[in-house]
């Protein structure tokens, strides 16, 4: 350990952290772009300069390892003079297009500008002109003039997805970033150079022109593209000048977690919010003469809690979603399985589908809570049927009732497999979010809210719980699922009532052991693991 004085504060860090990393610690800013804790350090944007009493020059602390007893000024004179003189040299070439920049808001020339520049300019308006609106790749854009060249983007391409398409070209005032010949920025995990940009250099393709960033709030999240469970923001839009367009999500940001995806997530991730608001069942239907009609809660609910009573139990098959939270699936449980005594409920749906999987944060299963599913318990017991003999049984005509949570068979088990079981049953219940294939074979359905407009926890495939938030208020008539099962549960007469979500959480960590001592202030922002 060292100690050593920065801005007049005591400090004491391990061996090795270097003065700018000291400083955060002790809430002393040092402005900076090309260092990202995530990345290998450049020292070549200069703006994390200061004073080392004893050593004449400035030096940059974003390499400078701390050393002890040295005393450190962060705001001397000549240090902000330096700042405001790297300020100048950095926007002798950038183009004055902050009205139309995509960064405005969140810029970090503007910012540092208004920190520390404020300086009286020295030069003329006669800038080198660089290529702009420059198409890279499929996610993102390029604009030269605007690029500082702090290098992150290629340090990223180069440590992070090791797919190296990006380098510095050129000499001088020209330098500029580019792809290399023949190449394009086409990686799984390309839109993170957006997010360490720290200009308007390189700007998101999706999220271009489409939303100003003050218009914006965030949320924490998980995203629920696979069972990796990377921590996200959801930013979500709060004009209501852009509501007409009926998007409320307008992107997808990483959220940094130590233990699951760092600072980082992959496109597919970033770019899979868009079913929260395309494509949503908004109304409750039931199909009547061979087409689907919308009808109020308290009709579907009534239609399909006689049907609860009229069958017997074992020939109901209940096909739960490791896309809903724990909660949700607990109150499923807590119904279908210990009131009225169902065994034939399996969440595990074989896919024919190809999926891509890495080692790095893209995992071959597409469910945020598989693992949630498990800790549950939602498989056969007891002599219960698996999905794959609930669709045999189905053809039987010994299933009766198919309940189906959000999957969509037809695409993940194909047509030829499943049309003729789903025909089979006398009734089809689908709950989900979104109209798919296998809607087309549904008799009612039930909408249900996304990730996006509820609370709740999942389980990622390492055993971390973690939480989602609710961002926006459930698209049309649309509920969370443990709400459509107490107004079930309510018209069967069943002893299911709960509030919320933190309540049923209680009762979970109560009758899982798994998860005996949890609770969502334990859970926090960054989760827990199970063991």
């Amino acid at each position: 350990m060292h100690t050593l004085t920065i801005d007049g504060k005591e400090i004491r860090v391990e061996r090795g952290t270097t003065i700018l990393e000291a400083a955060k610690k002790i809430g002393i800013e040092i402005p900076h772009y090309c260092y990202h804790p995530g990345l290998s350090i450049a020292g070549n944007c200069r703006m994390c300069l200061v004073e080392i009493e004893g050593i004449p020059k400035l030096q940059i602390s974003c390499y400078t390892p701390v050393s002890d007893g040295i005393k450190v000024h962060t705001r001397s004179e000549r240090v902000i003079k330096a700042r405001q003189a790297i300020l100048e040299f950095l926007l002798i070439n950038h183009p004055l297009d902050c009205p139309v920049c995509d960064q405005a808001g969140e810029c970090y020339l503007q910012i540092y500008y208004m920190r520390h520049g404020l300086y009286n300019s020295t030069f003329l308006e006669d800038k080198v002109k660089k290529k702009k609106a420059l198409v890279i790749g499929p996610t993102v854009i390029l604009d030269s003039e605007r690029c500082i060249l702090c290098g992150r983007c290629v340090r990223f391409c180069d440590e992070i997805s090791k797919s190296s398409e990006l380098g510095i070209f050129n000499r001088g005032d020209h330098s500029e970033i580019s792809t290399f010949p023949k190449k394009e920025l086409n990686n799984k995990y390309s839109g993170n150079v957006v997010d360490i940009c720290p200009v308007g250099a390189l700007t998101d393709r999706d999220f271009r022109f489409k939303c100003r960033v003050w218009y914006l709030k965030e949320k924490p999240s998980i995203c629920p593209g696979c069972s990796n469970g990377c921590n996200i923001w959801i930013h979500y839009n709060v004009d209501r000048t852009y509501k007409a367009e009926g998007k409320r999500v307008m992107r997808i940001k990483p959220r940094f977690n130590e233990e699951v995806n760092k600072w980082w997530i992959c496109d597919e991730g970033r770019y899979g919010y868009k079913f929260v608001d395309d494509n949503r069942i908004e109304k409750p239907y039931i199909r009547q003469h061979g087409k689907l009609i919308p009808v109020s809660w308290d009709m579907v609910i009534e239609k399909i809690a006689g049907l609860l009573k009229k069958y017997p139990p074992k020939s109901i098959g209940i096909v739960p979603s490791p896309q809903c939270t724990n909660e949700d699936n607990f109150v499923l449980k807590k119904l279908f399985s210990e009131h009225l005594g169902m065994k034939n409920i399996d969440y595990r749906v074989p896919s024919q589908l190809n999926v891509y999987s890495d080692d790095f944060l893209i995992r071959e299963d597409k469910n945020p809570n598989s693992r949630g599913c498990e800790e549950l318990g939602l498989f056969p017991k007891d002599k219960g049927l698996e999905l794959k003999d609930m669709l045999r049984e189905a053809k039987n005509k010994k299933i009766k009732i198919l309940y189906l949570m959000n999957h969509d068979l037809v695409k993940k088990m194909g047509r030829e497999e499943v049309a003729f079981a789903l025909s089979s049953v006398d009734s089809l219940i689908f709950q989900g979010t979104n109209f798919n294939e296998t809607v087309e074979f549904a008799d009612f359905l039930l909408p249900s809210s996304t990730f996006a407009e509820k609370d709740g926890t999942f389980i990622n495939q390492s055993g971390r719980v973690q939480k989602i938030n609710k961002a926006l208020e459930p698209l049309g008539d649309s509920l969370p699922e443990w709400k459509i099962f107490v107004k079930i549960a309510r018209e069967l007469g069943i002893p299911v009532e709960y509030g919320d979500p933190e309540e049923i959480f209680f009762d979970i960590t109560k009758e899982i052991s798994s998860f005996l001592g949890l609770s969502y202030s334990l859970i926090g922002d960054e989760g827990i693991n199970l063991y």
